[in-house]
């Protein structure tokens, strides 16, 4: 089963500069309001308080405190991570009141100094969390987030007052998966990678081993298309 790509903007952002010992030397950092449980949000979407709860302590462990949580300029159109997009580092994310509020640092990088540049001139950002997971309709017919919630990062976007410009892409529509190498694809390439793959090993045989291998040929091509 495919995911979906969840993103949801959140505005009330606070542009703090930090001074970090070294003379001369500050560090810009945004906070605010990251990702929100326990309501119905604008995109008509609920993610239940025990199914973000632990995926943002997760999150927390294993990528913000690796100092891997990267977040781009922009809205990607995948779960991928782009290094060259880089523009600010999540540093932390704790809740209260349902919200979960983060801390991020804005980057050196060629997007972070965009980002500074911006902020600087009185520009309004937001972030929007990027994610992967399932949907069930609920019985008011509310979208519920499932517990195969996969958070990725938080990005720093403009204009979030509009979000339907953004977020109402064909990039949320479609089923991604993760094939056998971790990388995550469109499910439709994933099948149709897979389907060319074994036509070429295929090409490459005579009759006797087609016949000999096909049962082998038929587990590799379901590993390729392996889920993780």
């Amino acid at each position: 089963m495919g995911l979906k790509l969840l993103r949801e903007i959140n505005e009330s952002l606070d542009y703090v500069i930090e001074a970090t010992g070294v003379e001369g030397k500050k560090n810009h950092y945004l906070t605010g309001v990251f990702m929100e449980g326990g309501i119905v949000n604008r995109n008509n979407r609920l993610y239940a308080e025990d199914v973000l709860r632990p995926e943002v302590e997760r999150f927390n462990r294993e990528i913000v405190k690796e100092n891997r949580a990267f977040g781009e300029l922009g809205h990607p159109s995948g779960p991928q991570i782009n290094l060259d997009r880089v523009a600010i580092i999540i540093k932390e994310i704790a809740e209260k009141d349902h919200q979960y509020r983060g801390k991020a640092l804005v980057t050196e990088t060629p997007m972070g100094c965009i980002v500074k540049g911006l902020l600087e001139g009185g520009a309004k950002l937001g972030v929007s969390s990027r994610a992967l997971g399932s949907l069930k309709e609920g019985k008011n017919g509310e979208m519920l987030v499932q517990n195969d919630l996969k958070i990725i990062t938080v990005d720093v976007v403009a204009d979030p007052s509009a979000p339907n410009a953004f977020v109402e892409g064909i990039m949320e529509n479609v089923d991604w998966v993760q094939d056998a190498t971790g990388e995550w694809k469109v499910m439709e390439a994933v099948v149709m990678e897979a389907v060319e793959n074994t036509k070429k090993k295929i090409k490459r045989m005579n009759i006797r081993q087609i016949n000999e291998q096909k049962v082998h040929l038929f587990e590799e091509f379901l590993t390729s298309l392996t889920i993780r």
